[in-house]
């Protein structure tokens, strides 16, 4: 996924809105006023940061090169995860569906 696949995946999810409040080299993606994904715009590969279950944060950490601790973030709840090309879009797209779950579910 490049950065517009992204961009476009994370728009189609209801109440979701995009922002740049920390400059213009940092998409924010929220559902219902809660952050569930940042994107960079200016890093190769492209890379986001997402929320996760903390127990899911870990085991995705050990099992897989590309995921680590959240940049900038709360590393128990949030992954940052380099689209390098290991993991299949399919995947990428079940992770922001993840984050998303979890921040919509706790705007409720």
């Amino acid at each position: 996924m490049n950065v517009e696949q992204i961009r476009e995946y994370c728009l189609s999810k209801d109440d979701t809105e995009e922002s740049l409040p920390f400059g213009p080299d940092v998409v924010v993606f929220k559902t219902g006023g809660k952050i569930f994904l940042l994107l960079s715009l200016d890093t190769s590969p492209v890379q986001f940061n997402v929320k996760c279950d903390p127990s899911v944060a870990e085991e995705l950490r050990a099992q897989y090169d590309c995921v680590l601790p959240g940049y900038h973030m709360n590393k128990k709840h949030w992954n940052t995860v380099m689209v390098d090309g290991s993991i299949s879009a399919k995947l990428l797209r079940e992770w922001i569906d993840h984050s998303y779950n979890l921040v919509n579910r706790k705007k409720k």
